[in-house]
């Protein structure tokens, strides 16, 4: 029998409930209201009083009202038809709900129950299988979707019958496992697993040793993250992080697209929803959409649904890793899902840690970011999952918790500055505080090295050196003056100004220059290196400003053409004739 409860106490989304038996914490469990049934998650225990976080509107709930715990976490379906849908942190599907919103306890069904899937299979009568093993195979959309044991299968099973070739619905059974005992266990094309536990069926997990390619160029060059690397993109708000993310998302080297709106406005999210149905995928030509996944809880909605999204999204795409495909994970914003954690740990009454955020913030932060990264499979192949969240710090500040707890995890830090931000130099990646801890990796930089140019690692840190000694010019000039400096700090300055606005720069809505391949990158960094390797020789400051700013002028619409176009050779035959 169910352990059943009733309420005691309610403080907004916390409420207290008196238990006549065993719960564990993060189960579920249902609160009667009238008709309705309100989905709650157990947060604490303390002897017989359970405190619970409930994922809707608690407005009319009283103390007395009936509690039915379920005996399990909160969990997700998966299977196929996960790709194009747009769910909330419960997994309801919000393309199929009635009306504009979610009626307070209504559910709906994240899967088309009735839609009919051409199976392959891939197993056969006799083989050994164990969780994550592939069965068989659909298309969804262009995409092999493997039909997989389940994740919570124990042991080693015999597989005893697959059904043939043909058209199946989600519910029907597509193959029949004989476990150790004996018995057998039908399995369907969908499985459940609960999002808050890592899926850890996989052989093992080595580190990453390939960059994913994401067309930016102050991220693929001076700062790459690994394929299955974790990073973060943190700064002020309207510095750009979303539109970042957005770039990324339309243009990274990933099989499936993953995006968590967590606590965002109305209106980004409602951008989400439209923009992203109409944009063209740069890598296939199809829709973007096919490939792509939308969870989304919005910052009116309840806390607890706000946290779940992180974790429905982390879930859906370790199902999609152990298919073998390369999965791009992007949180917007982890700061609001801290935010909850806070709301919810200042409700109970926690001991607070900085700026009240929960105690062990960084720990949570560390273990879900650990879920990302690179698994090598039961049978030998490949898949990853690539996290990028964004953190929004009041007024800019990095130095507060969710950042600095952020930055032990990730291994990519992409800051955003406000003053690159107003002076409209986009993405504002700030090319001095950034970093990129792969470019330490052995594998990384061999990696680099064989598929870009020998030495590539040593040329992007010559770039670098370039624009911090030219920002290091810069205050000197802005203190003594243009007259009151040699002529060689102005030509360091306009050197490191070359690199920002021909390179770092870059425009996310121009057709041509929002995705550059490495090819290209290698191409203009090595013509940008050429350039200010060479010594010059000024009259003047006025005259070194307008050489540099012809160069840059000329270098920008090189970045605006077709690379290897008839108008880019003409660019490049330009250029030369301006230096000789």
């Amino acid at each position: 029998m169910s352990t059943k409860g009733k309420v005691t106490g309610i403080v907004s989304n916390l409420v207290t409930v008196a238990v006549d038996g065993p719960v564990a914490e993060n189960e579920l469990c249902y609160i009667s209201v009238g008709s309705e049934k309100l989905l709650a998650e157990v947060i604490k225990i303390a002897g017989d009083k359970a405190s619970v976080q409930v994922f809707e509107s608690t407005r009319g709930l009283k103390n007395g009202n009936d509690v039915e715990f379920l005996g399990k976490m909160l969990e997700v379906t998966l299977g196929p038809g996960l790709l194009s849908g747009i769910y909330d942190g419960l997994q309801n599907n919000l393309r199929t709900m009635a009306g504009v919103f979610l009626k307070r306890g209504e559910y709906t069904d994240p899967l088309d129950r009735e839609a009919r899937w051409a199976f392959t299979p891939l197993a056969q009568p006799g083989d050994r299988v164990v969780a994550a093993d592939w069965l068989g195979e659909v298309k969804e959309g262009w995409l092999p979707h493997k039909i997989m044991v389940p994740f919570s299968f124990r042991g080693e099973y015999t597989v005893k019958s697959v059904v043939p070739e043909g058209e199946y619905t989600v519910d029907q059974t597509v193959a029949v496992l004989t476990d150790a005992d004996g018995e057998d266990v039908p399995v369907t094309m969908t499985q459940r697993w609960p999002v808050k536990v890592a899926v850890k069926a996989y052989k093992e997990k080595p580190r990453p040793a390939k960059i994913m390619e994401t067309g930016v160029r102050c991220i693929d060059t001076f700062n790459p993250i690994a394929e299955g690397g974790t990073g973060f993109i943190p700064g002020p708000f309207g510095c750009g992080k979303t539109v970042l993310q957005h770039a990324i998302a339309k243009q990274g080297d990933a099989d499936v697209i993953v995006m968590a709106a967590c606590g965002e406005r109305a209106n980004e999210v409602v951008e989400i929803f439209t923009e992203f149905p109409e944009l063209v995928d740069p890598h296939t030509g199809r829709k973007l959409m096919e490939r792509t996944t939308i969870i989304c809880n919005t910052s009116n909605m309840p806390v607890a649904a706000r946290e779940a999204s992180v974790y429905t999204a982390m879930t859906i795409c370790e199902y999609y890793r152990s298919m073998g495909l390369k999965c791009l994970l992007l949180a917007d914003s982890t700061s609001r899902w801290a935010q909850a954690l806070r709301e919810m740990s200042n409700r109970m009454e926690e001991l607070p840690g900085q700026d009240a955020f929960p105690v062990d913030l960084s720990a949570i932060i560390s273990s879900f970011y650990a879920r990302a990264g690179m698994v090598v499979l039961n049978n030998g192949q490949t898949g990853a999952v690539t996290f990028i969240g964004t953190v929004s710090p009041a007024g800019g500040n990095l130095k507060e918790p969710v950042t600095e707890s952020t930055k032990k995890a990730a291994r990519c830090f992409y800051a955003l500055e406000q003053n690159r931000a107003d002076q409209k130099r986009y993405p504002a990646v700030n090319p001095i505080d950034s970093y990129s801890k792969y470019l330490e990796y052995p594998e990384i930089c061999e990696y680099l090295d064989s598929t870009i140019q020998p030495g590539w690692t040593d040329k992007v840190l010559r770039a670098k050196n370039y624009v911090r000694r030219g920002r290091e010019m810069a205050d000197q000039i802005n203190i003594l003056g243009d007259d009151g400096v040699p002529m060689s700090y102005h030509e360091a300055f306009w050197k490191s100004e070359l690199i920002d606005f021909a390179f770092l720069q870059q425009d996310a809505f121009d057709a041509v220059d929002a995705l550059c391949p490495l090819e290209r990158q290698k191409f203009m960094l090595d013509l940008i290196l050429e350039l200010c390797d060479r010594p010059f020789e000024f009259e003047n400051f006025d005259e070194c400003r307008v050489f540099f700013k012809d160069l840059i002028n000329t270098l920008r619409q090189m970045n605006y053409t077709r690379f290897q176009s008839p108008e880019f050779n003409e660019y490049e035959q330009q250029l030369r004739k301006h230096l000789a």
